[in-house]
């Protein structure tokens, strides 16, 4: 109890340092001084008619959203002794081992940049500047020659680093169980099984009304549509996150989805946030980046050949560039197993004086990042706005799906997750697709680490997205995936290679709903 009760004042204390250095405190604090000028408010009785004019005026209600929405990314509880790197990732096997795949990383750019004769950063010069600037909205039509760059890597280049992942605790010889030695992961980590699944998803029960399904052209509105839009709205009109992250666990109707997902992520578009996103966009005019190339590489291998997002092409390279830019983003490595990669000036190589975070946010893309970015330019078309919603996901879900840790919404986690699905209750199929070399991992993993981004139609991604938003976690993921080969079982059961198995399951926009 005492152990308890001493956690959540470390809590409270993190959270109120954290909120101490945000917009909401100097607002919250101009307004109890202006406050003072009120009539009701009695000195006798201050700090009472303070909290009752914070109320009333609803600045109580951002107070609590603010809060809602730092405990919704907090790290899991730990001992008050445990050192930092716990709070990354607390098995060490884990910290070494996306230690070893970081280096991998930072040696293939490394790489490319010797091979280039391209420096990392360079400031652009004052013609160069002015014409990205004249430019910045039409970045699409530029055609520079991107030939020579590579992704650093790609989803099937991590999937092996997550397939030799191993204990050192559990020695060759231990004797594995049957349904561990059937799976590609090899790691113990406790993942939910099905009661736990059906408890922990429980609106998504049978009997739960579900958009995407209840509102298909065959049900009548009045028997489920029409109630749960007039509650939506009425949860936009409270304005409370807690209220919209619960809603949404059934789906949010399309007109509503932009500002509830707003309303959960705790963002809101201030004058201060605007000018901060046109600051990022000057240190984009001003300097050039290798990584720029990297995401202009990025948004042509992929948005831009799909038939959904190659619409939102400048849309995309103003939130990257930018996102890369972005030295905030730093403070999610605090809680994320990964740590942000550290370049030197020129001749002070190890001096850590000297040393930059490169690139400035700390995160290298990889080949398909973009599509973390695309479906959410159907929702918002303010840059800026885009721009928050899509930092905001990256910091509370996307970046787990790239970094090794044993977090239950981690991709390690998912892919056994995953496989321990399809093991126990659907043992044929998963032993038939391993007998012919078709691993459904391999199938599946790409769909995971984009959240589906690009195999699901968008109305239906955008679904899956509100339920990752609702129960706050990516473990959907990892049972949609399955559910998929679920779907698709009778016709799998007759491939016989890996190729016709993808294929099989390529065309995800009819198999997931």
């Amino acid at each position: 109890m005492l152990q308890e009760e001493s956690d959540l004042s470390l809590i409270i204390a993190q959270i109120v340092q954290k909120l101490k250095g945000s917009n909401l405190y100097a607002q919250l604090e101009r307004q109890a001084w202006a406050s003072l000028q009120r009539p009701e408010i009695k000195l006798e009785s201050l700090k009472e008619d303070i909290k009752e004019f914070f109320k009333i005026s609803g600045w109580e209600k951002k107070l609590q959203n603010a809060v809602y929405s730092e405990l919704s990314v907090f790290p899991l509880p730990s001992h008050p002794a445990a050192p930092p790197e716990h709070l990354k990732e607390p098995l060490v096997y884990m910290r070494k081992a996306q230690g070893s795949w970081e280096k991998r990383i930072l040696k293939s750019l490394n790489s490319m940049c010797t091979e280039l004769s391209i420096p990392l950063a360079r400031k652009r010069p004052v013609g160069e500047q002015k014409e990205l600037l004249n430019k910045w909205n039409e970045m699409g039509t530029d055609e520079p020659d991107l030939s020579l760059f590579r992704p650093v890597y790609a989803p099937k280049d991590f999937l092996e680093v997550l397939i030799n992942l191993r204990n050192p605790n559990y020695e060759n010889g231990d004797s594995l169980s049957f349904r561990t030695h059937l799976g590609l992961i090899q790691v113990p980590l406790k993942v939910k099984d099905i009661p736990e699944l059906k408890e922990f998803f429980v609106e998504l029960g049978l009997t739960t009304g579900q958009l995407g399904i209840d509102d298909s052209t065959q049900v009548p509105p009045e028997l489920f549509e029409n109630e749960h839009v007039r509650i939506g709205q009425k949860v936009l009109t409270e304005q409370d996150s807690a209220a919209a992250q619960q809603y949404i666990r059934q789906g949010s109707p399309t007109a509503l989805r932009a500002e509830l997902w707003a309303l959960i992520l705790n963002i809101s578009s201030h004058p201060e946030d605007i000018l901060y996103y046109e600051q990022l966009k000057t240190n984009v005019i001003q300097h050039d980046l290798l990584v720029d190339s990297l995401i202009y590489k990025d948004v042509k291998l992929t948005a831009s050949n799909d038939d959904y997002y190659f619409v939102f092409e400048d849309y995309l390279y103003q939130v990257l560039l930018c996102f890369s830019r972005d030295t905030s983003v730093l403070s999610h490595f605090a809680y994320n197993s990964a740590s942000p990669p550290k370049s030197y000036i020129r001749g002070k190589l190890g001096l850590e004086e000297y040393a930059v975070f490169y690139p400035p946010n700390g995160v290298i893309p990889f080949h398909g990042f973009s599509m973390y970015v695309a479906p959410l330019c159907f929702l918002y078309h303010e840059p800026s706005k885009l721009y928050q919603i899509f930092r905001e996901m990256y910091v509370r879900f996307f970046f787990r799906l790239h970094s090794i840790s044993s977090h239950p919404s981690g991709i390690v986690s998912l892919c056994l997750l995953f496989e321990t699905l399809l093991q126990t209750y659907l043992p044929q199929l998963f032993y038939h697709l391993r007998e012919i070399g078709a691993q459904p991992l391999r199938i599946s993993f790409k769909w995971m680490v984009r959240a589906f981004s690009g195999y699901l139609a968008t109305d239906q991604l955008l679904l899956l997205w509100d339920r990752i938003l609702g129960y706050n976690s990516l473990e959907i993921l990892a049972v949609l995936a399955a559910a998929v080969f679920a779907f698709r079982a009778v016709n799998l059961m007759e491939v016989t290679s890996l190729a016709a198995a993808e294929k099989c399951n390529f065309i995800l926009k009819i198999a997931a709903y």
